[in-house]
């Protein structure tokens, strides 16, 4: 047993029954590396440091056989989740260009009281999808 927390989170997962769709964003808009796909049920995207996991809800709710070779517990959600890139690449402005090119609106760009800048849009899912600088979280 370990007294410390957690050092990062290393997956994050959001729903999407359209799965071709979304993973056209975060592979083609987003620049995210596909390493895994299994048809109608998941697409896995490498990102700095982390993965971010994409679900079929209706695939991943129904429990694994019990004869599976892997038994990952059934989840799901429905509804638009939330997911934050940090933007210290390209940076804010060049993230906005970015999803402009691709013709992805910003739904949002906010100024935090301690002066970091986040912008919003959504997934073909409708979820949420923020860039914001890291210094929001004092990072």
């Amino acid at each position: 047993m370990t007294d410390a927390a957690p050092p990062r989170v290393l997956e994050t997962c959001l729903y999407a029954e359209d799965l071709d769709a979304a993973a056209r964003f975060y592979g083609e808009a987003l620049g995210l590396e596909m390493i895994q796909s299994v048809e109608d049920r998941h697409r896995f995207f490498r990102a700095a440091g982390g993965m971010v996991f994409l679900f079929n809800p209706l695939a991943t709710a129904i429990p694994a056989p019990a004869d599976a070779p892997i038994r990952v517990p059934p989840h799901g959600a429905h509804g638009p989740g939330h997911v934050c890139f940090s933007a210290e690449g390209p940076g804010i402005e060049g993230w906005a260009a970015r999803l402009a090119e691709h013709g992805i609106e910003i739904e949002t760009r906010i100024e935090w009281p301690n002066g970091a800048i986040s912008i919003y849009c959504r997934d073909p899912a409708g979820n949420s999808v923020e860039f914001a600088e890291p210094k929001i979280w004092g990072l």
